[in-house]
């Protein structure tokens, strides 16, 4: 049963100040709307690959609030990554294969907003236990009217779609397993160590993108000068399992670059051929 990767959520504290910052980093910032539940509302980066990145912020005077799951760091001026969705045609068979192969995802959940011309539009999620496995998503409107289409793929920066995403782990075997059960005969992940780094990854398809899981190797005394393991338990320290960074694809190579946090809101992004 295919799940190609959807989308990406980034916590944003301020909406307008992040579409302002967001297009000054080359991309086109598309108006989400407001969600069902009343208290959050969005910005799209849309691309040609249909995949996009979700800017989800509290709507002013309101108490932060979830779009889907609480956040991973629950300090309410918390940016950064928040989730990432993969999309499931058929949400509850993917649900019940899921369950047969041992793993519990809470749904369909019903979700839904309103765009800023007024069209309502309503889809379903379904959420892990795990924080290291992705959310579900499944449209009940046409998925045309939720993602960015045209001219709003097109950005100056270059970048033209998610090639992958990275994802801290804590436990690299356990979160295969959850994966494999997840995904069922679609999961083919490539095992590797990074011995210089003290981090072991898979690395499987997700549709046309990669999702990578990342786990540091042994204790924090044997990685002496090994700075991504380090940084991989800093994030785990500071916001548990979740998206670490997410590469954008680019054609032209004078686009490759990696883009500042403090335009991105804490969230690593690199541009790549």
């Amino acid at each position: 049963m295919s799940l190609p990767l959807d989308h990406i959520v980034i916590r944003i504290a301020d909406l307008e100040q992040a579409i302002a910052d967001f297009s000054e980093t080359g991309f086109t910032v598309q108006r989400g709307g407001i969600h069902a539940d009343g208290t959050t509302h969005h910005a799209l980066i849309g691309f040609d690959d249909g995949r996009f990145l979700d800017l989800a912020a509290s709507l002013p005077g309101l108490r932060q609030a979830r779009e889907s799951r609480k956040p991973r760091n629950e300090s309410s001026a918390a940016e950064g990554f928040s989730d990432f969705a993969l999309l499931a045609a058929a949400i509850t068979d993917s649900i019940d294969a899921a369950r047969t192969r041992g793993l519990h995802y809470e749904g369909p959940i019903p979700g839904g907003r309103i765009r800023p011309d007024g069209t309502r539009i309503e889809w379903q999620t379904a959420e892990p236990a795990t924080r290291d496995l992705p959310l579900l998503c499944n449209d009940l409107t046409p998925r045309f009217l939720r993602v960015a289409v045209g001219d709003a793929q097109r950005h100056a920066n270059g970048a033209q779609g998610i090639a992958s995403v990275a994802i801290v782990v804590k436990d690299l075997e356990a979160s295969i397993k959850r994966y494999r059960a997840l995904l069922g005969g679609d999961f083919d992940a490539h095992v590797a160590a990074l011995p210089d780094h003290a981090v072991r990854l898979a690395t499987f398809a997700s549709g046309t993108a990669t999702l990578v899981l990342l786990a540091a190797h042994g204790t924090p005394e044997q990685h002496d000068g090994a700075t991504l393991a380090a940084d991989l338990r800093a994030f785990l320290a500071a916001n548990g399992e979740g998206v670490f960074g997410v590469t954008l694809a680019t054609a032209h190579a004078s686009h490759a670059r990696k883009l500042p946090l403090a335009l991105t809101h804490g969230a690593s992004l690199e541009l790549a051929v």
